[in-house]
């Protein structure tokens, strides 16, 4: 035998069986989140916050619909714990749903055997900052995760972004994207666009300086930064749009932090490679201790769009100049294709905290229209002309306390907003409040702790805040959930509700909500009138529909000591 061309046979022998075994493992290994499954999700899964790019929160699945949803069953429920308040919208891929609870803990589990099958706990330091822990302004919730290329990523509420390995939760890379020992917070849920983490933070009110920045997803380096508001004028700006913002300042903000941080609402619009963020309110509060001279306090409570591969500023459009009322508008935003006035428009749909319905061309930053959604008395209407609120008198309160509308509560807060196409309409929670306003007559900023600028019940020391006059106008404070008609300017109906997570849209013709009381609903999506419903015993988060081997589901997480994900589908 030729002894060359037998070791040669065994070669090619060994690379038949190399590239054999390359290709079984190939065919085992889980599929992974890419950028196009980001850009077309498959009908059955939520890969998504808002399922899609547009963050629309519309399934395109009708298996359940109004002809079966009354006979709609609870499927299956799995414990995850929870401590305090659950706000995650969970996402679905490759049969694996994927969630977080509070203080950032984040789960996996399997949808056919119905078990966790991994939990990961980053162990955060809880008790604030005395016991070197994250002291969050409103509780250590956490809106979700994100996918991509076989990873979870998730921010964490002491500043940290988190890559996690998707089939065991195994930490593969961790960021700090705030400053160490500084007030910064991370609620909101990332998102990944081209390949790159974005995320943004709270905590105006300790008095920060908020920022947008973008991650690589296989190496946690950052990518880009783009800050809300400017710096210290004595040093050089980072780049055109702050020196701009500048402009609008007056006095020393930014020893007071300035604010601005984009602690939740984000979308893309691949097409026009735009990133859009909604930004936060000032830090104080109240403008006349942050701004003295007055100005707008650009990019303050303002929807920014900026560019997807540079983080450049591109336009902006500000919701509420010189925010004096934590009117921010950091609320989920909604991209759609519309026709107005008979022409098609790409359209960006807000519902911030100051009560009016934006709709913009998401191109231009332009103001399509404007209207109130809410009774508003801190401003009547917009004026189309120079896209600004027209204030009342009584906005720009001082030291006597007035009574304004909305509360810094805020119209529509954090819960997520859904858009369906066979209808127009969008679907959201929302409330009118009211609160007292009186500007604080000595104003000194207290590392560590709120810093408002305003007067709010009995100081230490000092005299009660005295009562403002009932406004004779306002509604009865409440709760709602609305069919906004986003053409139009108007409710195509509107229905008492208290509010808990956001709004599910299906094309089974079926909007799906739960409430604070812990009732989960399938409303008509022409009407209001409600079709099913469950009570899942506590505060309902944001729902979610996926399929699994042809059955469609819809799932949704509650509770508040205790939280479960819950599954239903029909029988």
């Amino acid at each position: 035998m030729n002894v060359t061309r037998r070791w040669a046979g065994i070669v090619v022998a060994g690379l038949v069986g190399y590239v054999a075994a390359a290709a079984l493992q190939a065919q085992q290994a889980p599929p992974k989140v890419t950028d196009a499954t980001l850009l077309k999700p498959a009908d059955g899964d939520w890969v998504g916050y808002g399922r899609d790019y547009a963050e629309t929160h519309h399934s395109p699945l009708k298996q359940i619909d109004q002809s079966n949803v009354s006979t709609l069953a609870e499927a299956w429920s799995v414990e995850v714990g929870s401590d305090g308040k659950l706000e995650t919208t969970p996402l679905v891929f490759n049969g694996v749903l994927y969630g977080t609870s509070t203080w950032s803990q984040v789960y996996a589990i399997d949808l056919r055997t119905k078990k966790v099958k991994w939990q990961y706990d980053p162990a955060m330091v809880r008790g604030g900052t005395e016991a070197m822990g994250p002291r969050p302004c409103c509780g250590p919730v956490n809106r979700g995760v994100a996918l991509y290329d076989g990873r979870v990523y998730v921010g964490l509420l002491d500043g940290r972004l988190m890559a996690l390995d998707a089939e065991t939760g195994t930490p593969v890379w961790a960021v700090q994207t705030t400053p160490p020992g500084t007030d910064y917070t991370i609620t909101g849920a990332p998102r990944i666009v081209k390949g790159k983490v974005v995320i943004g933070q709270g905590g105006a009110e300790y008095g920060v300086r908020g920022f947008l920045a973008a991650y690589d997803a296989a190496t946690g380096k950052q990518a880009w930064k783009w800050y809300v508001i400017p710096g210290d004028p004595s040093k050089p700006f980072e780049d055109e749009s702050m020196a701009a913002a500048a402009k609008t300042w007056t006095g020393q903000w930014w020893k007071f932090g300035g604010g601005g941080t984009p602690w939740d609402g984000i979308a893309y619009d691949p097409e026009l490679n735009l990133v859009y963020v909604g930004t936060g309110n000032g830090s104080p509060w109240n403008a006349n201790h942050r701004s003295p001279g007055g100005g707008d306090n650009l990019y303050l409570a303002s929807i920014v769009a900026l560019n997807a591969d540079t983080g450049k500023y591109v336009w902006h459009y500000q919701t509420t100049p010189g925010d004096n009322w934590d009117y921010n508008s950091a609320q989920p935003m909604i991209l759609a294709d519309l026709t107005i006035g008979g022409q098609a428009r790409k359209v960006l749909m807000q519902a911030p905290k100051n009560g009016f319905f934006y709709v913009l061309d998401r191109a231009t930053g332009k103001l399509i229209s404007g209207a109130p959604f809410v009774y508003t008395s801190w401003a009547t209407a917009i004026d189309m002309k120079t896209g600004r609120p027209q204030e009342t008198e009584a906005a720009r309160y001082r030291f006597t306390p007035v009574r304004l509308s909305p509360s810094p509560v805020g119209a529509h807060h954090w819960p997520p907003m859904a858009f369906n196409p066979a209808t127009g309409f969008v679907y959201y929670p929302g409330q009118e409040t009211s609160s007292a306003f009186a500007m604080e007559e000595k104003f000194e900023f207290k590392e560590g702790q709120w810093n408002l600028g305003i007067r709010r019940g009995t100081p230490p020391g000092g005299k009660p805040v005295p009562p403002p006059p009932p406004d004779p106008k306002a509604p009865p404070m409440g709760g709602f959930f609305v069919a906004w008609d986003p053409v139009a300017q108007k409710a195509a109906w509107r229905i008492p509700f208290q509010p808990a997570g956001g709004a599910l849209s299906t094309a089974g013709q079926l909007i799906f909500v739960g409430n604070g009381g812990g009732k989960f609903f399938a409303l008509d999506p022409l009407s209001g009138k409600t079709l099913w419903e469950a009570q899942l015993g506590q505060g309902v988060a944001t729902p979610i529909s996926y399929e699994l081997d042809g059955k469609q589901y819809i799932a949704v997480m509650a509770g508040i000591s205790k939280g479960k994900v819950h599954g239903f589908a029909l029988p």
